[in-house]
C-alpha cells in the first residue's frame, strides 16, 4: 500500500509542502523514528481515543504516552478511553492498521497535539502504511489540521528505573534513568 489518494488530496487542498519517504517496515512509533533516523521527539504518533464515544486523535512524540485524564479535560469530555483495534480499522479503511496519519479532519475527528510535539520545527509520521512516512514542517501540519494544542503526554513508566536494594546498598539503573530524562 502506498500513500492513499485521500491523504494526497487532503494535503493538496491544504496547499502545504510535504515529502513522502519510504523506510523499512516499522510497526511502532519508536521503530518508525529509528527507521527514519530521527529522534523520537520528532516522530508524531497517533493514539485514537473515544471521548464521549466520539473518536479523537491524540498526537504526541513517539516515546511518550497519553495521560487520559489530561486529554479528557483538554477535550472537555465526560468520559475517555482508548479505541479498540476493531474501531480503528473501521475509522481508517484506507490505512494499514496502526499506520494512520494525524489528519483528523480527513476522517471527521478532532485533533489534539501535545505541546512538546508542537514545539518541534519538523515532524514525521505514518503515511497510512508501515513503510512510508510523511515529513513536513509542524507549522504546515498545524495549518492543515488546526489542532487543539495542550499538555497531555507523559513519559512511560520504566520498571528498570525502580530502585532496588542489592547487597545492602541502593541500586539505580542510571543508563535507564539517563534515557528517561534526556530528550531523545
Amino acid at each position: 500500500m502506498s500513500l492513499t489518494s485521500s491523504i494526497h488530496e487532503y494535503l493538496g487542498e491544504a496547499r502545504v509542502a510535504y515529502t513522502v519517504l519510504p523506510h523499512r517496515p516499522a510497526y511502532t512509533a519508536q521503530e518508525g523514528a529509528a527507521a527514519m533516523h530521527v529522534p523520537g521527539r520528532d516522530w508524531a504518533k497517533v493514539v485514537i481515543c473515544m471521548a464521549d464515544e466520539k473518536p479523537v486523535q491524540a498526537v504526541l512524540s513517539a516515546p511518550l504516552e497519553v495521560d487520559l485524564d489530561r486529554l479528557r479535560a483538554l477535550a472537555g469530555a465526560k468520559t475517555i478511553r482508548l479505541a479498540s483495534e476493531r474501531e480503528m480499522g473501521d475509522l481508517f479503511p484506507d490505512c494499514e492498521l496502526g499506520a494512520m496519519p494525524p489528519f483528523g479532519p480527513l476522517y471527521g475527528q478532532r485533533v489534539f497535539v501535545d505541546g512538546g510535539l508542537a514545539a518541534e520545527p519538523v515532524i514525521l509520521f505514518n503515511a497510512g502504511t508501515h513503510m512510508e512516512a510523511i515529513r513536513m514542517r509542524y507549522e504546515d501540519y498545524a495549518a492543515a489540521t488546526r489542532p487543539t494544542v495542550g499538555w497531555f503526554a507523559v513519559r512511560s513508566f520504566d520498571p528498570a528505573l525502580e530502585s532496588r536494594v542489592v547487597d545492602g546498598g541502593s541500586f539505580v539503573n542510571w543508563r535507564a534513568l539517563f534515557r528517561m530524562v534526556s530528550r531523545e
